[in-house]
């Protein structure tokens, strides 16, 4: 199937936040948004999973969050799961108002960090019908409470930048590690290599983010789901213990998918685990989108 690509942008707190829109020759099914990794950019998971979502018949939006990429936003590299959460409410607002898209149903799809932040916008926001979950990491901070001196870290570096300008950085991924956001070897292997370090990409992590990832929790809006759930993680992703936790804590209807991986990061780039990934998401969606169309016109 050809996919089409095209720009997108929207506002978000009078900041531009600049996407690119995956169209399937035809009608959409639904409107898929997309949500990626810690630190990613659009051409990175995000739009690797968009890209799938349009081959299986939707349009599909990854874009870049505020601070990061070619959006707007200060200061730069800032990772802020409630903000991420705002920006996907930002998007499908502005997906609503786009001709290519209005009166879709709305769906979401998010991986790694991603889909943590996606289960709070989804808990948050109506509008959004159904939630994939690809490899994703969902907090718990009653099982794993947030080390104080990492808070106070971030707290510091955020007043330091009020008072002087200058925000405090250190890289997302290292080849020895060391003080970095992602001291995973794995992390370093995509991040900071070929294989995922697009030109779009910045290798930093703004120091402030400290204080707003140590305290997120992801768990709290698994019993605040109201629409379909679809959970896709391995035994070898990141904290298959959380993603556990959250798939039991979810009421509405579910259902899951455990693949065999690596690890964490071969979700963001094996086609295998792309495949699979997105065809269990299309299902997903396609129900989705069938049972608006059905309620629509029992409205009528």
């Amino acid at each position: 199937m050809t996919v089409t690509t095209v720009p997108f942008t929207f506002t978000r707190d009078g900041d531009r936040l600049v996407g690119t829109l995956h169209l399937p020759p035809g009608e959409p099914t639904a409107v898929v948004v997309t949500t990626g990794p810690l630190t990613s950019v659009k051409e990175q998971a995000a739009g690797v999973y968009a890209a799938a979502m349009a081959r299986r018949g939707f349009a599909a939006l990854a874009f870049d969050h505020r601070t990061f990429g070619a959006s707007e936003g200060t200061p730069r590299q800032l990772e802020d799961p409630l903000g991420k959460a705002a920006d996907i409410a930002a998007a499908v607002s502005a997906l609503e108002h786009d001709e290519r898209c209005a009166g879709r149903t709305v769906v979401a799809l998010g991986v790694c960090a991603g889909g943590g932040y996606m289960a709070r916008a989804v808990a948050d926001d109506a509008r959004i019908r159904a939630f994939a979950g690809v490899a994703g990491v969902y907090p718990d901070t009653a099982a794993a409470p947030p080390d104080p001196a990492v808070i106070e870290r971030g707290r510091l570096a955020r007043e330091r930048r009020l008072a002087t300008g200058a925000a405090e950085s250190i890289p997302a991924v290292a080849a020895d590690s060391g003080d970095v956001a992602m001291p995973l070897r794995e992390a370093y292997e995509y991040y900071g290599t070929e294989r995922g370090a697009v030109s779009n990409y910045t290798n930093a992590f703004a120091v402030e983010s400290f204080d707003h990832t140590a305290v997120f929790d992801a768990q709290e809006a698994a019993a605040r789901l109201t629409v379909p759930f679809l959970l896709v993680h391995s035994e070898h992703a990141l904290v298959p213990s959380w993603a556990r936790a959250f798939y039991a804590a979810v009421t509405s209807p579910k259902t899951e998918l455990w693949l065999d991986s690596v690890g964490q990061i071969d979700f963001y780039d094996d086609p295998r685990l792309i495949d699979a990934a997105a065809d269990a998401a299309a299902a997903l969606f396609k129900e989705a989108a069938d049972r608006s169309d059905d309620q629509v016109r029992s409205d009528v």
